[in-house]
């Protein structure tokens, strides 16, 4: 925490930018510091998010790989190794399953013009296909909900493993 509060602020963009692809969140936390524990910074963090609208949550999204994806996008620099631990259920999938992610994902991309967004931690690629499928049947306003929900659970393990590895 002392190392994100007293860096400069070119480092704590980066580090936070890594956290969330929200330029507008990025400068919002950043203008928030000193933060006073860990536990406040993730409120901020909630309470940014959830003031923000369609545009900042779209550039966020932007800075993930579609679910199997094996690297981020470019705008998503040096978050790789986060990528490949939050997508880990990817590693045990079977090629039919990589083969319907693929798949639903396009036809998510298509119906709601950006990538599934999931909190990928701890599930499986099957689980992670399933919830591709529901989501696909939501209206485009409840699933942009469910995605920034998505999002901020992913911000906040990052927040975490950023202070952790620190």
């Amino acid at each position: 925490m002392e190392d994100l509060n007293h860096c400069d602020i070119k480092q704590a963009h980066i580090e936070l930018l890594k956290c969330c692809g929200s330029s507008q969140w990025t400068e919002k936390m950043l203008a928030a510091r000193p933060y006073k524990s860990v536990s406040h910074l993730l409120e901020l963090a909630g309470q940014i998010w959830s003031d923000l609208g369609e545009v900042d949550y779209l550039e966020a999204f932007a800075a993930h790989p579609k679910i199997g994806a094996s690297k981020p996008p470019d705008n998503a620099k040096n978050t790789e190794s986060w990528t490949s631990k939050e997508q880990a259920g990817m590693m045990s999938a079977d090629e039919q399953t990589k083969l319907k992610l693929k798949t639903e994902n396009q036809k998510y991309a298509e119906k709601f013009g950006y990538i599934f967004i999931v909190c990928a931690t701890g599930k499986s690629a099957s689980e992670m296909l399933e919830l591709l499928r529901i989501r696909l049947e939501n209206s485009p306003e409840t699933e942009l909900e469910i995605a920034a929900g998505e999002q901020m659970k992913i911000t906040n393990l990052r927040l975490n493993k950023m202070l952790r590895d620190a």
